[in-house]
């Protein structure tokens, strides 16, 4: 059975923020809402997720806090900034978590740590895991899924080791098939 056939109004989507909503800056962080440029077509992406999915959560590593590029205020602003164009123009996000930790810090819940997830099922007691999907473009966001018993998509052409439910080149690519 193919697995998107058995999403309706119950299903929770997680998705990454930099190189899934937004470009990614290599070597570097969107640390204002001037570097904050969507990728093509999310915008759209959101509108269908809208109709599809009962929550919609972003969950993003930040660690340029931790190594003080920017501070947490930085990227609420640009949380604020994404969310209000978004649901602007008809699409919607329920809520955003992320965690400024180091990679180096002890006990930090970066993805691929489950927690973030555990952190929105908290506040939205509603999510069942187990009919969740994680959209990502790195390893550490199919692990992150993987970790929390979701389903996950990897889009984009990053070098992957491990094997996702299923892969698009686009956020938008995946929102047309369902």
């Amino acid at each position: 059975m193919d697995w998107k056939s058995i999403i309706d109004n119950e299903w929770t989507l997680f998705l990454d923020r930099d190189g899934v909503i937004n470009v990614r800056i290599i070597d570097g962080y969107v640390t204002n809402i001037e570097d904050f440029k969507f990728l093509p077509n999310v915008i759209e992406a959101f509108k269908i997720f809208k109709g599809k999915f009962k929550r919609i959560i972003i969950v993003t590593n930040q660690q340029g806090v931790g190594k003080g590029i920017m501070t947490n205020e930085d990227v609420r602003n640009v949380h604020r900034y994404m969310v209000q164009e978004i649901e602007s123009k008809g699409g919607k996000i329920d809520g955003v978590y992320f965690c400024p930790q180091l990679k180096s810090d002890p006990d930090n819940y970066r993805k691929p740590s489950p927690m973030m997830a555990y952190y929105a099922k908290n506040e939205f007691p509603d999510i069942d895991l187990q009919k969740s999907i994680m959209v990502g473009d790195m390893n550490s966001d199919v692990e992150f899924g993987k970790n929390a018993g979701m389903k996950t998509i990897f889009v984009g052409d990053n070098e992957l080791t491990l094997k996702p439910d299923d892969r698009f080149n686009t956020l938008y690519d995946f929102a047309k098939t369902l």
